[in-house]
């Protein structure tokens, strides 16, 4: 029996479909990394290009224009990392106390070794435009729940003890977005330990001496 034309394509379409997934992938992450580096003023497609050693009218095949490619990387960057920790979170059972230190280690550990440049995205939105900067105010918004919902949790369970909640978030948050810095030249174990050991200052925070866990 002949195939018809169009089983005979979708194979072929199917990897067409997936490279031009990769590619876009590839430059989301490297249009984060530059703006996470520079800022968003500072940036350009051609920087963009530059980084990924292709030609700016190929980026135009995929983006067309800056503000586009912008919006796509802070959706990207900033939907993908807080669903990691959403299912990281739901992932691990026990009291607030393990499921805070856990999600801590986890987002420091994403950050480090995933996004080191990309993280600073989200912390100085005010050099975005306004559209931009709006996601990125609800993406934050989002992540910062996940944190918030748990430092209520133990407090409310007894388990926490905290000045205020939402001072000890700010702090988590500022500790957490300069582990790259910290960890940027520790490979290996020297990098594991670095990051547990941050993640237990942090708990801290709430009360929790690692000794107690």
């Amino acid at each position: 029996m002949t195939s018809s034309p169009t089983a005979q394509a979708s194979p072929a379409s199917g990897r067409v479909q997936r490279k031009r997934g990769r590619r876009i992938q590839e430059i989301l992450a490297a249009a984060a990394e530059l703006f996470g580096e520079r800022g968003y003023d500072a940036v350009s497609l051609e920087d963009v290009a530059e980084r990924l050693d292709v030609t700016k009218g190929s980026l135009y095949y995929y983006f067309s224009s800056k503000d586009e490619l912008g919006t796509a990387a802070i959706e990207t960057l900033g939907n993908e990392w807080t669903a990691r920790l959403e299912e990281h979170l739901v992932a691990t059972e026990g009291t607030p106390t393990t499921q805070l230190r856990a999600l801590i280690h986890e987002h420091v550990t994403i950050a480090v070794r995933d996004y080191p440049a990309a993280l600073r995205l989200f912390l100085m939105p005010r050099e975005w435009p306004d559209a931009q900067r709006e996601r990125i105010k609800d993406l934050r918004q989002r992540h910062d729940q996940l944190f918030r919902g748990l430092v209520e949790a133990g407090v409310e369970s007894g388990e926490f003890t905290v000045t205020g909640v939402d001072t000890v978030l700010q702090c988590m948050h500022a500790a957490m977005s300069q582990a790259p810095l910290w960890c940027a030249d520790l490979t290996g174990k020297a990098q594991q330990h670095a990051v547990a050991e941050l993640a237990d200052t942090l708990m801290m925070l709430v009360g929790i001496n690692p000794a107690a866990e």
